[in-house]
């Protein structure tokens, strides 16, 4: 095998694996933004919950004060 042949080969194969990498990575973003949009949800429904114990609370009061 010559010089070039390595050089081809050598070169080949880090071309694959900067690839991997690459492919890597973006499963990573991908699961990174997966769970950035579960725990946006989460806090989404979190909050809406708390508001609408808040507005029950105050329903609840206010019908207290009309007695």
């Amino acid at each position: 095998m010559g010089i070039a042949d390595q050089f081809k080969d050598k070169a080949q194969e880090l071309a694959d694996q900067a690839k991997r990498k690459m492919d890597e990575g973006r499963e990573e973003g991908r699961e990174r933004t997966q769970d950035a949009s579960r725990r946006t949800s989460q806090t989404s429904q979190t909050s809406r919950q708390g508001r609408d114990k808040a507005q029950d609370a105050t329903k609840n009061l206010r019908e207290r004060r009309d007695r």
